[in-house]
């Protein structure tokens, strides 16, 4: 049923979580899992000239960290992997990704602010993928989450 099963991840511990849904999913369908950071263009774009190359340089070294982790995790269940750091409006760019590599599934998790993303607030991104999906959107609510 699903073949390609995406993981969005922006580096936080919910990712955890969302692996612990996912990669069974991934395990009982033979699916490859794609593990995918977006380093946000508009977090890039409000840095200033001095610190925005460094910031951004930050951003993409966090992004590779946090694919390594999906990618790793589902390795160790030998499941087939590919991973990608993009930059773009998050939301927007993981829906793109998954119409350009056939994703049947993404599994996202909520709440997964990092801290530069809260200092921002910049909104929910699962709620975008949800709401702008033309694939099913597995979301895993953060255990940790109060409201």
């Amino acid at each position: 049923m699903y073949d390609d099963i995406l993981i969005p991840t922006d580096g936080s511990e919910t990712i955890d979580e969302t692996l612990a849904h996912a990669l069974p999913i991934a395990e009982d369908n033979d699916a490859t899992v794609h593990g995918l950071y977006v380093v946000d263009s508009r977090i890039t774009a409000a840095a200033s000239d001095e610190t925005g190359p460094d910031l951004e340089q930050s951003l993409e070294e966090e992004g590779r960290d946090a694919v390594a982790t999906v990618t790793d995790r589902a390795s160790e269940r030998d499941l087939e992997t590919a991973g990608d750091v993009r930059k773009g409006t998050p939301s927007k760019t993981i829906l793109e990704y998954a119409d350009e590599r056939g994703i049947d599934l993404i599994v996202i998790g909520t709440r997964g602010k990092s801290a530069r993303e809260k200092v921002t607030s910049l909104g929910s991104v699962s709620e975008r993928v949800v709401d702008n999906a033309s694939i099913p959107v597995f979301v895993v609510r953060d255990a940790g989450r109060t409201a």
